[in-house]
């Protein structure tokens, strides 16, 4: 399992502050406990009527044979505590870790000082599940602001929240995800400018394929994000987007992620269509092969 770690906040250069945060210790070191499952995938399974989160979660190390999970938060029935204990205890059942929260949730956290704090409040208690959880950290969105005004509204809104997870020991991580709002280049430039070890990247094998179809950029993207990272990874070969799929090779990006000496977690996000159990392990193999 992993050792949760007490990191200072202040204001440190960037090498010296990546260096004291790299995840070498705590995070395991065997191939296969570095891989996780993400639930996203698993939208046809899980929900009202199909199989509940821990239902699911119950059938990972048996048919997949890991056991990390990143839960999607629309998979939670609440993040209200009572619900959260219970999750835990199902998954500690499960022999499972939790290695992420991606959390999808309507903000506006460059609106109005209400709509800041409505966005802020909702984004806390997502911290607490991650603490009860004994998640690492949750994913968020950048905000959507002016054009302009993208960089300051998202330093500005930030920082609470980076001071809340500091203070809870969760990292609060942003994904290369929507094309429009969460380039490489603006991420990047959110945390040097926070330069804190509670505010990292969450680098997406292909998503910036979405904003670039090229393999160069996406490279360039992927040499960007894994250095600001900490505990999680997305990995997918292939994305799909208005009726068009883009692919990547993925042994060159694990080639990046151990260039950048990523040591953080690895959770399979298959977008390819079909059975998402065998898509799944594909991604696992190709990942195994890959750290092993």
């Amino acid at each position: 399992m992993l050792t949760r770690r007490t990191f200072t906040i202040g204001t440190l250069a960037t090498s010296a502050l990546l260096k004291a945060a790299d995840g070498r210790i705590g995070f395991p070191t065997a191939a296969r406990e570095r891989l996780a499952v993400s639930t996203y995938p698993f939208r046809d399974v899980i929900g009202p009527a199909k199989m509940s989160l821990p239902e699911f979660a119950a059938t990972i190390p048996g048919k997949l044979k890991v056991h990390g999970i990143e839960p999607w938060s629309p998979h939670f029935k609440s993040n209200d505590p009572e619900y959260v204990r219970g999750l835990a205890s199902s998954f500690e059942r499960s022999g499972l870790r939790v290695v992420n929260i991606p959390v999808d949730a309507k903000v506006q956290l460059c609106g109005s000082a209400e709509d800041r704090e409505a966005g802020l409040a909702i984004y806390r208690k997502w911290v607490d599940a991650a603490v009860v959880l004994k998640s690492p950290g949750i994913r968020i969105h950048m905000p959507h602001a002016k054009q302009g005004d993208e960089i300051e509204c998202a330093v500005n809104a930030f920082g609470p929240l980076v001071a809340y997870g500091a203070s809870k020991n969760v990292v609060i991580n942003i994904e290369n995800d929507e094309p429009k709002t969460e380039q490489p280049e603006r991420i990047v430039s959110v945390l040097k400018r926070f330069d804190s070890p509670f505010l990292r990247s969450l680098p997406d094998f292909c998503n910036s394929m979405l904003i670039n179809d090229s393999a160069t950029y996406n490279d360039s993207a992927m040499q960007m994000l894994f250095p600001l990272a900490f505990n999680i990874s997305h990995v997918k070969d292939s994305e799909s987007d208005d009726g068009k799929t883009y692919r990547v090779n993925v042994d060159r990006i694990f080639a990046i992620a151990k260039n950048a000496n990523y040591r953080g977690y690895f959770s399979m996000e298959w977008e390819g269509g079909g059975d998402p159990y065998e898509g799944t392990r594909k991604l696992l193999e190709a990942s195994l092969r890959n750290l092993s």
